[in-house]
């Protein structure tokens, strides 16, 4: 936690002379989505606040944004964790993908379409495959899956699939084998941005269909196996 609680503090310049609880549930979802506190990690209010150099009060309404975006839980007693998901709940997150990711694509309507930012997603994958960096590579498809929801022009989308993403950055830093889980999706997020280059959202949409199932069942299969041997991570 030391080691934590040190690189914390130098998030306080972000924070400014303006500081919020939205401010510091940005800087901790950021935090938490980068596994930097991983899922089951209990979060002192006293070393948290500390670090970043804010009140009780303050860190306890983050803390409650949080809870309600699903990334942490309170016990009573024991105090404030990072989730651990359940199963169930990566098969939720999945069934929220498909239902915004596919119907942003269907929504497209004629081409050209922006992807500047798919491309860039691309290019940043490749550069992490490069380095064999597979963390980095499972945040670049990230990047890909929120630019491809950008693509709506939605404010509200983004915030909705915001939370979804940093949701099941819970479960792939569960993952033991993040080279086996992501390194796959990199040709297939490059099919999908030459798809919709080439002005075929149906079949851009079809391809992810079918990405977004294979992707819930593998992530399904390591995620049962690694939770069901440690109970918890």
């Amino acid at each position: 936690m030391a080691e934590q609680l040190t690189g914390l503090a130098g998030d306080r310049v972000l924070l400014g002379r303006t500081s919020t609880a939205e401010r510091v549930s940005d800087i901790l979802r950021g935090r938490i989505s980068e596994g930097y506190f991983p899922p089951g990690t209990r979060l002192s209010e006293d070393s948290i606040g500390g670090a970043l150099g804010v009140s009780r009060n303050t860190l306890r309404e983050a803390f409650r944004l949080l809870t309600h975006e699903r990334l942490l839980i309170h016990e009573l007693n024991r105090g404030v964790f990072v989730r651990v998901l359940t199963v169930e709940d990566v098969e939720d997150i999945y069934r929220t993908r498909a239902l915004v990711e596919c119907a942003v694509v269907r929504g497209l309507g004629e081409p050209p379409y922006a992807l500047q930012g798919l491309a860039d997603a691309v290019d940043e994958g490749d550069r992490a495959a490069v380095d064999s960096d597979w963390k980095a590579l499972g945040t670049a498809n990230i990047h890909f899956h929120r630019e491809l929801v950008a693509l709506a022009g939605s404010e509200r989308t983004d915030e909705l699939m915001r939370s979804v993403f940093a949701e099941l950055r819970l479960a792939f830093h569960v993952v033991d084998d993040p080279r086996r889980l992501h390194e796959p999706y990199l040709a297939r997020n490059r099919r999908i941005l030459h798809t919709l280059e080439a002005g075929d959202r149906r079949g851009a949409e079809r391809l992810l269909e079918t990405y977004l199932a294979d992707s819930l069942e593998r992530v399904v299969e390591v995620y049962r196996r690694r939770v069901g041997e440690e109970g918890a991570p």
